[in-house]
Order: structure tokens, then sequence, then C-alpha cells
């Protein structure tokens, strides 16, 4: 039943996970978390990423959040977060365009900001995630993105009228919605999946994609 995943067992370690806090809904991201058996933190200055074992990048306005991030030096020690630790890292909304080549350049995505419309055009929708199960998730789109262009790399999870909106590169995921605005639990569940999954086939950690230039 959606919403209706149990919390970490008691056998396995508590997470912390780190929600940014610049702007956006941290909050109901960090009660998502906690429902689900994690720890949550709010992420206001680079050195609140030190002791976490994941980041949450929440929605809201995109050009807001790259701009904070921007002024509390936030860009490499994020990348560094992911990329050299491979913490696992879930990007909601403005979070997924965060993580896109343009901007952090740890996942191997384009993204198209507003591609849905302006917020007046704001809408909910049934979206079938795969790994999930057959049950759809009610994802809400609020001024949301879409994936215009991903890697080889990456896993497309979920699509609505054919354009990417939720997917995963190794320990990233990334969604167009507000998986936070909804009492279904599961895409957060899947994140904290991420957590126990090793690097795949051990290879080494690989670099950031490079910003493309101009952004």
């Amino acid at each position: 039943m959606a919403g209706s995943v149990g919390p970490a067992t008691a056998s396995a370690p508590t997470p912390l996970i780190g929600v940014l806090a610049i702007q956006g809904d941290f909050e109901a991201h960090a009660a998502a978390l906690e429902r689900l058996g994690a720890r949550a933190a709010e992420v206001r200055r680079p050195a609140d990423l030190q002791d976490l074992d994941g980041l949450v990048i929440p929605g809201g306005e995109s050009t807001t959040i790259n701009m904070g991030l921007e002024a509390y030096g936030f860009e490499q020690p994020i990348r560094d977060f992911v990329a050299a630790r491979r913490r696992p890292v879930f990007g909601t909304c403005a979070g997924l365009i965060m993580l896109d080549r343009a901007h952090l350049g740890l996942m191997d995505i384009e993204a198209r900001r507003n591609a849905f419309g302006r917020q007046v055009r704001s809408f909910e929708q049934d979206v079938i995630v795969r790994g999930l199960g057959d049950e759809p998730l009610r994802a809400v789109f609020i001024r949301a993105p879409w994936i215009e262009e991903a890697g080889d790399g990456v896993e497309v999870l979920a699509e609505v009228d054919g354009h990417p909106v939720v997917a995963r590169q190794d320990h990233m995921l990334v969604a167009a919605f507000h998986p936070e605005l909804t009492d279904d639990l599961r895409l957060h569940a899947l994140f904290l999946g991420l957590l126990s999954r090793e690097s795949p086939g051990g290879q080494e950690d690989r670099p950031p994609v490079q910003r493309s230039s101009g952004a």
C-alpha cells in the first residue's frame, strides 16, 4: 500500500541524512525521512555536511538555490561529498536541476527548467516508477523541470508524456516533482536504499560531469 514502507530495522545503524535548507520545503523532506527511521539534519553551511550519510536537495526556486550554493561556498563541498565520498544524494524539482551538467555537474543529465509550464499550470498525476511496484505514485508537479537529455549511465525510472521525470545514476536519484508533499514514502525509501549500494563493479569514483560553458 502506498506510504506503508516500514522504518529502518533495529539491527541496522540509523543513517543521518542532511536536507539542504537554503530554500524549499526541507522540513517536509526531513519528516518523511524520519518516518522511515532515519535521522534528519538541516544543512545550512558546508561544515554541516560532515558526518552525514546522505543528502537531499529539495525543490524551490532554482535560481535562488543556485545563488545560495555560490554565496555559502557549497558547490565544491557538495561535489566532494557526493563524488569523492560516494554518499547518496536525492534531488527533487529544483534539486534535480542543481545536479545537472550546467550546475553542480554530478549527474550526466540536462534539465529543462519550468518544462511543464509556470506555477499556474502546476498539476498532480499518477506516475509509475520502475522499482516501486505496480501501484502508481501520486506526483505533485510545481513549476517542474524534466530531463531533456540523459547520458548512457543514467537509468530513467519514470516518464510523463515521454519526458523523463525520475532517474538514477549510481548513488544519485532525482525526481522532477515533490514527493515530500504526499504520504507516499516509497521514493524516499528508494533513496535510503542507495545507502547500502556498493560502488558499481568496484570501479574508482568518477569525477563530476564538467560544467558546461556559459552556464
